[in-house]
């Protein structure tokens, strides 16, 4: 994955300053979740919650993603599933 993508998405969760767990979320993926990350991912409000939740797991375990499989799996490396399960459940409310 390019410098470029990786510095343009910290700078993104830098800028948004958001406290709450998809607050960094938002940053890259819209308000509500209506955007692809960087124009890559999949449309998080599209998916259904055992999709995000299969996604989010496979990137902190590494089994999943492309191109910013990198990215996520920092980000979500330090929650735990019982952290994965609530952040899926405050994305489909």
């Amino acid at each position: 994955m390019s410098r470029f993508v990786i510095g343009v998405a910290l700078a993104t969760l830098i800028v948004t300053g958001a406290s709450a767990k998809t607050g960094v979320c938002k940053g890259c993926h819209g308000k509500n979740f209506e955007k692809k990350a960087l124009g890559k991912s999949k449309v998080v409000k599209d998916m259904s919650k055992k999709e995000i939740l299969s996604a989010l797991k496979g990137y902190k375990s590494g089994s999943y993603g492309k191109a910013m499989k990198g990215i996520m799996q920092k980000q979500l490396s330090k929650y735990s599933d019982a952290d994965l399960d609530k952040l899926v459940a405050e994305i489909k409310k």
